[in-house]
């Protein structure tokens, strides 16, 4: 009994040793935030910021001090390891530390990062001055911490950036001050704030205002697909410079929209001053001869622009702003989005017309301008053009878009029209309707054998058209175009085989792509004796609007968009209609759909219409529309029954 009880003791003792040791490998801080956040790859420790604004000579100078600290939770920590940090013309960076520390001994040992290198960062179809430091935290793992400190200059006082308070892993520290001169006037936009308890001071010494933000433990936010941006999601506030005294004046710099436009329109007043190249008069000559209207004669310029400059993107320093000259453009026969645009106007002026240089931010921007009157609330470029009460906004950086319809990517965004040098207009684009972006499939269905036998007539309209073509120039290889047009055209099932594809109209932007082909579906019908049984539904369309039910966030998708099969089903020789299902209509307010058949003269006409009416649902919408899916889908396994004449 005495070596037993020895023994246990032993073992006791040994597992309390061990239970240390392994404890011994992390710091209690670890411990803490294991805990607390188990599921977590990386805490932040600390995440601040600090700016200092000052005033001399009368000039604003903007310093920028941003430390960050993290703390590694699992293995995956290796992947922290590398970094890097932007910086450009505007943004200069002035000093950088870093480094790592393991947990040994009970306590953390620092090890330095020494090596930093810069390089240039350059896409393929993406040129500007933005440069990289590069550098690597040595020995990174689980129970590691990193710590960053850099300071930059921000070059110019309309280029403040948000802090954001949150971000896709947990925060422990937040902060975000602002130390001022007293003459220089502040103001802040807050966006998903709600419901955060930030807590923010604004107290004055020696001349100097200081704004602090400070908030702790934030959990992660999760990140889920066909979210528009992060903007939307993260909280986050925006300074914004409005304007500084000196001697006693004024100066403005964005305390509202005009402030915007008119350092916008400083930088674009003297483009185009010199004469136009010859060939680009001959050519815009050439464009509009024998064409009475002057928006046809805008729609040849306009097209011709799409198909003949090549997008690619410039920004550098003050060129990320300033359009090339379109003399320029023209003879290179590329440009990003104000090249396209500063072209589109010249070639309008030398047929007599006038456009509108046009300032516009994507969806990917929740702002307004009256919200945040900073280039923050735009990215993009293009021309618009009144006719009468109409109008269009012309963006030729896309291919194959329609005069009609704007760019998907700014449908019911804010464009800020420049009229002249002291006027704007502020427009809000139009959102196409569903109906206008239509698939419409007409099919043609008998059973031969064993197989379902189609002949189909589709036409597409709209971004539908647009995303169709831009997805067959990418094919290179027969192969590829089988495969694809199996994917895009199949109905019943996977044993489908589309044959004979024959396009029309993909280089007409103003008629609708007209697709014909026929096609095979094995296995799809039953027959059992002297019945048959066949599911005419033969695109569950409306399925893929369904959202998971476990989704917290907005769901957003590029269009409203319309989908009609109307298909003729050849009652087979011999057979009578034993029970034809009933048909249904189903809405709400996002999205619609219906569901007919009817008998006539020997052939079962079925009709299926689908109707998305949104861009952007919320959680409840989202519910409703899952709702009104589930009743579909229960219409979807009618069938429709056939049994041998007498």
């Amino acid at each position: 009994m005495r070596s037993r009880s020895f023994k246990t003791k032993a073992i006791s003792v040994f597992l309390i040793l061990a239970a240390t040791a392994a404890h011994a490998q992390y710091s209690d801080t670890f411990q803490k935030y294991k805990d607390k956040y188990p599921d977590a790859s990386v805490v932040y420790l600390n995440q601040e910021s600090n700016l200092f604004i000052t005033v001399n000579n009368g000039i604003i100078d903007i310093a920028q001090e941003n430390i960050e600290e993290n703390l590694y939770l699992n293995e995956a920590a290796t992947q922290g390891s590398q970094q890097s940090l932007n910086f450009s013309s505007f943004f200069e960076l002035e000093s950088i530390a870093a480094s790592s520390f393991n947990y040994t001994d009970n306590k953390y040992r620092e090890e330095k990062v020494s090596v930093f290198t810069e390089k240039d960062e350059m896409g393929e179809s993406f040129y500007d001055d933005t440069k990289s430091i590069n550098f690597i935290y040595s020995n990174l793992k689980k129970g590691s911490k990193s710590h960053l400190k850099y300071s930059q200059k921000i070059k110019n006082p309309r280029f403040l950036t948000p802090f954001y308070f949150g971000n896709f892993s947990p925060i422990a520290q937040n902060k975000f001050s602002i130390t001022a001169d007293a003459s220089v006037n502040l103001k802040f936009k807050q966006f998903n704030t709600e419901g955060l308890n930030i807590d923010f001071k604004k107290e004055e010494k020696r001349g100097k205002i200081i704004y602090t933000w400070e908030l702790k433990d934030v959990k992660a936010f999760d990140y889920e697909s066909q979210t528009s941006s992060h903007k939307n999601v993260l909280p986050h506030v925006i300074p914004i410079i409005a304007s500084y005294e000196v001697n006693g004046n004024t100066v403005p710099i964005l305390n509202e929209t005009k402030d915007l436009y008119n350092w916008y329109y400083s930088l674009v007043k003297d483009i185009n001053q010199e004469p136009a190249d010859p060939e680009l008069i001959s050519l815009t000559n050439s464009l509009i001869e024998g064409l009475d209207s002057d928006l046809e004669k805008v729609k040849a310029i306009y097209y011709w622009t799409q198909r003949n400059i090549k997008y690619i993107a410039f920004e550098y320093a003050l060129g990320g702003f300033i359009p090339r000259e379109a003399n320029q453009v023209f003879q290179k026969k590329y440009g990003d989005c104000k090249d396209n645009s500063s072209i589109l106007y010249k070639m309008l002026e030398i047929a007599g017309l006038k456009g509108h240089l046009t300032w516009i931010g994507t969806r990917k921007i929740p702002y307004s301008y009256e919200e945040v009157p900073t280039p923050m609330v735009d990215n993009h470029m293009i021309l618009s053009y009144f006719d009468g009460s109409d109008i269009y906004y012309l963006d030729a950086t896309g291919r194959n878009i329609p005069i009609t319809y704007p760019s998907s990517f700014i449908q019911g965004k804010e464009a800020l029209i420049a009229l002249d040098d002291s006027n704007f207009r502020i427009a809000k684009v139009l959102v196409i309707p569903a109906e206008m972006n239509s698939v419409k499939e007409q099919t043609q269905l008998k059973i031969e054998g064993k197989q379902l036998i189609g002949t189909t007539k589709t036409e597409v309209s709209g971004y539908n058209k647009i995303d169709y073509i831009y997805a067959v120039g990418n094919l290179n290889t027969k192969s590829e175009r089988d495969n694809f047009y199996n994917e895009v055209f199949q109905i019943g099932n996977n044993k489908f085989i589309a044959q004979n594809v024959v396009e029309a109209n993909k280089d007409d932007y103003d008629k609708n792509l007209i697709i014909t082909y026929t096609s095979t579906i094995g296995d799809y019908f039953n027959q059992f004796g002297d019945q048959i049984f066949i599911n005419l539904n033969l695109n569950k369309y409306i399925s893929q609007f369904r959202t998971a039910p476990n989704r917290k966030r907005d769901i957003e998708i590029e269009y409203k968009n319309q989908y009609t099969l109307e298909a003729e089903f050849e009652i087979p020789e011999g057979y009578q209609v034993d029970y034809l299902p009933e048909s249904q209509s189903f809405a709400n307010d996002y999205l619609k759909a219906t569901i007919s058949y009817a008998n006539v003269e020997g052939k079962i006409k079925y009709k299926h219409t689908v109707t998305c009416d949104y861009l952007i649902l919320n959680h409840e919408q989202q519910k409703e529309v899952n709702e009104l899916i589930t009743n579909v889908e229960r219409a979807y396994k009618e069938v429709v029954t056939f049994t041998k004449s007498k």
